[in-house]
Order: C-alpha cells, then structure tokens, then sequence
C-alpha cells in the first residue's frame, strides 16, 4: 500500500497541469511541478516528523515486548529485638527470587497494539504526503496563474497601445477631440496596473511556494505552463470507486488492528496474574537452611476489568460509524469537485472555441472602423475590454478547473490523467 501510493504521489496533479520543460538559462533554474515535489517531500517537517514518531513507536514496542522483571530480596528476621532475639543469635536470613507470571496472553497483547500503531504510521505518513503535495500543486499553480494573468495584462497593453496611437493620430488629422486621447492613455495606465498587481502577486505566491521547502528567497523560476489545459477524467462511478482505497479510508484499516488489539489488552487483564517467590533461609541458631516459597494471586479481577473491556468494545463499535461518515464526507467532496470540473472544463472549451475567436475577429474589425472613422473610441475600447475580460474569465474557469482536479487526485490518490490535454483545452487567439 505505501509504495504503491508513494507512486501515485510523484504523479499527483503533474499530468493534469501539464507543465512541460523549457529551455531557460543556467541561472536561475527552471522548476518543474515535480521538482517541487522533490523538495517538499525532502525537507517539509511534517514528513520529517514521521521519522521521529517510528522511533519512538518501536521504542514503546521494545518496552512492550519486555517480560515482568525479576526481583531479587533480603529478609532479616529475629535481629536486636529482646530477650532470646537480641543481637544475632536468633536471626532468620532469607534469599528470595521473586516475579510475576502473565496470564491470558498480556505479552501477545502488548506486542500487537505497539505493531498495529506502527503499521498504521506508515498509512498515515502516506496520507501526509498526498496532502502536501496536493497542497505544493495548489501554490504552483498559485504562480502559473499571476503568470497568465500578467500574461492577459501585457496582451492588454498592446491593444490599449494601439488604440493611443490610433487616436493621437486621429487627433492630429483633427478628426477626434483630445479628450479622446487621455481615455486612452487612461486605460494604457489601467492595463499596466493590472500588469503589476500580477508580478507583485506572482512574487509573492513564489514565495508561499518555497516557504513549502524552508527556503526564504526564492530565486527559481517556472516551467513553461499552461493552465488552460484541462484533460479528460474518468466518470464519478470509477472515481468513487477509487475512493474506497484512499489512504484517508485506508487508515481505517489500520485503525480498526488498533481497537482490537486495545480490546484484547484489556480481556486479557480479565485472568489474574500469579505472584511468586522462591528463597533459601539460614537459621542461625541451629545453623540450619530451608528453601521457601509463595504463590499468590489477586481476586476479583475478572469484576475490574470489565468496565476497560466494555470501553474498549464501545469504541471498536464505533469505528464502523466513524468510518461511514468519512465515507460520505469524502464522496460528498467528490462529488463536489467532479461537478465544478466539468462545468469549468465547459466554460474554458466553450470560450476558446465560440467566444475568443468571435471577439478577436471583431476586435481587429473595430480597428480598422476606427482608423477609418467609421466607429466611435467607446465602442472600439468596449471590445477591447469586452476581449480581455473574456479572457480574465476563460482563466478563472480554468483555474477552477485545476483546483478541481488537484482535490479530485487528492481524494482519490489515483494518476488517472494519461495524455493531458487530450480533451478539449482552450487557448487564447
């Protein structure tokens, strides 16, 4: 199970976003979202910690496995009392080896509740990984977003360059108010403001990126990325069944072996233990040695270990509960995640292939009419923002979309994305 999911973690999400490599120069590298995964899975604590958690749990398991100890005795009777027993002359030595002998199987017990907590860490540590890389998904397209959104910005700023340039020398020929070029020059300001609200928003989200791995000033850069891609996913059917072998199902498994062996612990205090000892005694007045010995055994223990077996069967019982009710939780996620996928996997395709084409055509249409004096500057510039704003928009729903699936691969730890892109993704004319 842990290799297997160890596998599907390197895949998480990588395939569904699609970031291909790029030729950059030397300084700084390039990061690729699976040199991100590299680095949080090697320096984040909370994976780091797990290292320390199984040292300690096979510590507990090495003290569980110990036996009773032995205890060793002096007794000195008949010593510097009165009369016969002054001084020594009556004097009783007894050496005694005494211990406890376990009953029920409380050894068995102890052992298979410190290996079930260890065998559980490992599911638990998986489950960690997939929600930290999940998480490292999310910030990495936190930075391909400000990227395109700087993107739409600077594509912005040509068009609203065009349209200075077209009304200055509409102006100059006198056929167009002044008034006309500081709109203009206006939305150009606009447009670069909104070109560096994104680089401010792109360093800063770089920054959430790297504080994953513990480094403060991130000098990386991007891989060549393109949020716009939304591949195919498999029917909410085949997901849900993928579902019912998510580590955060699966560590119910592990678990359950937990209240078990906590259940069997506390049967086994049912049957009394036995004390017993053994020892050599020197009479010293007759100069004489005896062996001696005992064997005792506490009552009434089936009575006192009832109320820590009836606990323990209550809370096995109520696992089964505790598991259905994560299990409706999580399909609900699911279900969730899978509807505002496709619904924004929709919008994107829809957008690229009826709507950007449609408004790039009739903004080029709106320049000539302009130069030619055929329209007016508002209805140019209306389809100037008309056209970015649909971009801004077809982003947004891909972006929704990639949130989607990073949550739907999370769920269900499966690397189903083979071929991303293969269904309809949208571009930008």
């Amino acid at each position: 199970m842990p290799v297997r999911l160890a596998a599907l973690a390197a895949w998480i999400v990588g395939c569904a976003l699609a970031w291909p490599a790029v030729a950059a120069d030397p300084a700084p590298p390039a990061l690729t979202l699976d040199d991100a995964f590299v680095r949080v899975a090697r320096a984040h604590p909370d994976l780091r910690l797990f290292g320390a958690q199984t040292d300690l749990l096979l510590a507990e398991r090495d003290q569980a496995s110990l036996k009773p100890a032995l205890r060793a005795g002096l007794d000195i009777e008949n010593v510097l009392g009165t009369g016969a027993t002054r001084g020594f002359d009556q004097a009783e030595v007894t050496l005694t080896l005494a211990g406890v002998l376990e009953r029920g199987g409380k050894l068995d017990a102890r052992r298979a509740l410190a290996q079930s907590r260890i065998d559980a860490l490992s599911v638990q540590r998986e489950a960690q990984r997939l929600d930290l890389l999940a998480e490292t998904a999310r910030h990495y397209l936190a930075v391909a977003a400000a990227q395109a959104q700087a993107d739409i910005g600077r594509l912005d700023m040509e068009q609203r360059r065009r349209t200075v340039a077209a009304a200055r020398h509409r102006l100059q020929a006198g056929a167009s108010p002044e008034s006309v070029v500081l709109t203009a020059e206006a939305a150009l300001a606009r447009a670069e403001m909104s070109v560096d609200r994104a680089t401010q928003q792109e360093h800063a989200a770089r920054q959430h990126l790297a504080a994953l791995w513990g480094e403060r000033d991130p000098a990386f850069l991007l891989a060549a990325a393109d949020p716009l891609l939304t591949p195919a996913v498999p029917e909410l059917e085949e997901l849900a069944a993928w579902l019912e072998r998510t580590p955060e199902l699966a560590g119910f498994v592990g678990e359950q072996r937990i209240r078990e062996a906590r259940l069997q612990l506390a049967r086994s205090a049912a049957t009394p233990d036995l004390d017993w000892q053994l020892g050599i005694r020197r009479l010293q007045e007759s100069d004489d040695t005896a062996l001696v010995g005992s064997l005792s055994m506490p009552l009434g223990g089936t009575r006192r270990a009832q109320p820590e077996i009836r606990a323990a069967e209550a809370e096995l019982a109520s696992l089964g509960l505790e598991r259905e009710s994560r299990d409706v939780s999580l399909y609900s996620t699911l279900v969730q995640a899978h509807g505002r996928y496709r619904v924004a996997q929709q919008e994107v395709r829809r957008t690229a292939q009826d709507v950007l084409p449609r408004l790039a055509r009739a903004e080029r249409a709106a320049q000539r009419a302009y130069s030619a004096g055929a329209i007016s500057y508002l209805e140019w510039a209306q389809l100037q923002s008309e056209h970015t704003a649909m971009q801004r928009q077809q982003l947004d729903a891909a972006l929704e979309a990639q949130s989607a699936l990073i949550e739907i691969q999370r769920l269900t730890g499966q690397p189903f994305v083979a071929g991303a892109g293969a269904s309809g993704q949208g571009t930008s004319p």
